[in-house]
Parts: C-alpha cells; sequence; structure tokens
C-alpha cells in the first residue's frame, strides 16, 4: 500500500483517498454569542439617543403651541376688543383645535388672568396668555415647563 504525502494537515488513508469530514452547516455558540453581543452594544447605544430625541421633540412642539395659543390669544383681543374668556373661545376661528399640553392632555394648560389695569375691559377680565400645567423640567437645563411662555 502507498500513501502518497499531500502537505502539513491533510488526511490520508491508505490508498490514497482522502476523505473530508462535513462540517454541519449553521453557526456555532460562540459566533452567536458575539453576534447577540454586538446587537445589544448597538443598542445600548441607540436607546438613550432615541429617547432623547422623541423627549426633544416634544419640548419643540410645546414651544409651537405654547406660541400658536398666545398669538391666537392676542388676536382674538385685537380683533372682538377684549379677551378670551376661556381657551374654547378660540376654536372657532383662530385656531382649528386646543392642542394637548405636554403632559397629553389639553386640560393640563394654565391661563392666566389680565390685570385689572391692563384689562380691555375691567368689568370682564379674561384670559391674557396660557403656560403648560405640566411640573415636569426640560432635558436641556432642567427649567419647568410650566414657566415657559413661548
Amino acid at each position: 500500500m502507498r500513501v502518497k504525502w499531500k502537505g502539513p494537515g491533510s488526511k490520508l488513508r491508505s490508498g490514497g483517498v482522502r476523505r473530508r469530514r462535513k462540517r454541519s452547516q449553521g453557526f456555532t455558540l460562540i459566533e452567536m454569542v458575539v453576534v447577540i453581543s454586538m446587537i445589544l452594544i448597538l443598542l445600548a447605544i441607540a436607546l438613550p439617543m432615541y429617547s432623547s430625541a422623541i423627549q426633544r421633540s416634544r419640548e419643540a412642539r410645546l414651544h409651537q403651541d405654547l406660541t400658536t395659543l398666545n398669538k391666537a390669544i392676542q388676536e382674538y383681543s385685537l380683533d372682538k376688543k377684549k379677551a378670551p374668556q376661556s381657551l374654547a373661545d378660540l376654536v372657532p376661528g383662530y385656531v382649528k383645535f386646543i392642542p394637548d399640553d405636554i403632559t397629553g392632555s389639553a386640560e393640563s394648560w394654565v391661563t392666566e388672568q389680565e390685570d385689572s389695569e391692563d384689562a380691555w375691559d375691567p368689568n370682564e377680565l379674561g384670559i391674557k396668555s396660557v403656560h403648560s400645567g405640566s411640573d415636569a423640567t426640560s432635558i436641556d437645563g432642567g427649567v419647568p415647563y410650566s414657566s415657559w411662555t413661548h
């Protein structure tokens, strides 16, 4: 019987026939652990950035809603020569609907009443401005949303 040398690592059997072991198709446990670990690391980086982006979006919406509502209050007061008595007075012609506050409810807006000396009609005081009713603070400086005017 003759055996031929094919180089290092070759496995020869008698007769010069080389047989390879079939490797099973699929992934090893270590490969799976490495891939799952990389996915978890990427998620750990991405999730805080995602939640921060969502909060910044809510804050931008609050700024926009405050500006819109306070502008509508001023326009109503200039047109009617009196301040609105409630936010619902703005709905027919100045805004389509009262937007939700950052709390998620349109009922949580806090209105400020006119001063009697600065009022359009001192006998009938109305709304001078509106701000958020939330006691939560912003991401940037920890300023309460309730102190935002626009």
